[in-house]
């Protein structure tokens, strides 16, 4: 049985109480890190939709494009891997230690997680393309695979993903609602106070979404051992019914959450 919504959220407080600093600063240190990548790039953007005729922003702004979508896949697919799993470190092991484990983390096994990320994401546009509702399912069913990438580096960046979705069967509703019960302080950090609260809101959401990896790891190790709940009292026997037809479990997808 998965526990509540408001249970992950009380262990990331737990595990935040103290440690707002160091999480605060390994949200910076991402930013300004990506920062550098894609300011030159974005910046041009945005003067050339103020002017679109400028021919020669166009041009330097392409000049930046490569600078751009290489440090999209070389820096920011590393960093986001170590990112998550520093938050796991804070809520699993009490590790403080953020922005160097966010370093260390992600850009150990550097090829591995920058092709894991590079497919996970790869995978999700294909499925984006064909409908917006697929892409959103397949972003869920793959969300654990940045944990998986360092929890069991010797799966291929291909097993990872779909050890997350086998993981994620029968929870990809629970962790959209987990999303979704962010959604208030979302619209608080947006809109009143001018993206700054983001900086508390991602720790918030990365260690509660951590507390959330390690029930759906357990549940799914609970379900790949063969071990159930205890059985309930055996009832008194009964009149024989007639046995109802049970549906089909082959489908892949599950789009109603588990009761």
């Amino acid at each position: 049985m998965m526990k509540q919504n408001q249970d992950y959220k009380n262990e990331a407080l737990a595990a935040l109480k103290g440690r707002w600093a160091p999480a605060v600063l390994a949200v910076l240190a991402f930013v300004a890190v990506m920062v550098v990548f894609m300011a030159p790039y974005e910046t041009k953007a945005v003067q050339l939709s103020n002017d679109p005729t400028n021919l020669q922003l166009a041009a330097d702004m392409m000049k930046w494009y490569p600078v751009f979508i290489l440090g999209l896949i070389f820096v920011s697919c590393p960093l986001q891997v170590g990112l998550v799993n520093a938050f796991k470190s804070l809520q699993g092991d009490g590790d403080d230690r953020i922005t160097s484990n966010e370093f260390k983390l992600g850009f150990g096994n550097y090829w591995h997680h920058v092709w894991g990320v590079f497919l996970n994401r790869f995978f999700v546009t294909l499925w984006s393309l064909l409908l917006f509702v697929p892409g959103i399912i397949k972003s869920l069913s793959y969300a654990m695979t940045n944990y998986i990438l360092v929890d069991r580096p010797e799966l291929s960046a291909n097993e990872a993903i779909n050890l997350s979705k086998d993981m994620m069967y029968g929870h990809k509703f629970d962790l959209f609602y987990l999303y979704l019960s962010f959604a208030g302080w979302f619209i608080l950090c947006l809109f009143f106070t001018l993206g700054i609260g983001f900086l508390w809101f991602l720790p918030y959401v990365q260690t509660a979404q951590a507390a959330f990896y390690a029930d759906v790891k357990a549940d799914y190790e609970r379900r790949s051992s063969g071990i159930s709940a205890p059985a309930a009292p055996t009832a008194p026997a009964a009149a024989p019914v007639t046995p109802i037809q049970r549906v089909s479990e082959s489908s892949d997808e599950d789009f109603m959450p588990k009761v």
